[in-house]
């Protein structure tokens, strides 16, 4: 297994379906991809390549996000998030985040995630109840 590193990358798409527009989700009255599905590919992208150079029992949450929505994507287009690891500080990994469709990019941004004890970190969720 390669080491968690900065400059590691990679890429995850999906396809616009109904579920994923603003206007299935309340944010909005359009049939486009909505702002948290986005949100939601560049979390997921991010989380998948850090767990890949993760040892086992360790994981990463989600502590900061923030993205600029550029353009609309339609219903049935292909959508892809590209991470990057910017650098890692301790447990903080900081990735940049490019949002294309089939035509342009529609959106960027950045997003932090933490890594933790997967056990330790569901017991103190497990305490709140």
């Amino acid at each position: 297994m390669q080491p968690l590193a900065a400059g590691l990358s990679q890429e995850f798409s999906i396809i616009v379906t109904p579920d994923r527009t603003a206007k299935h989700l309340e944010t909005g009255s359009a049939s486009v991809l909505s702002t948290p599905s986005m949100v939601w590919l560049v979390e997921h992208d991010a989380q998948m390549l850090a767990q890949e150079h993760l040892p086992e029992g360790q994981t990463t949450v989600g502590a900061e996000i923030f993205i600029r929505h550029l353009a609309p994507t339609p219903l049935g287009m292909k959508v892809t998030a590209r991470v990057r690891i910017e650098e890692i500080e301790g447990r903080r990994i900081v990735f940049s985040a490019e949002v294309f469709d089939e035509k342009e990019k529609v959106g960027e941004g950045r997003h932090i995630r933490v890594i933790v004890d997967q056990a330790r970190f569901m017991e103190k969720a497990k305490e709140k109840t």
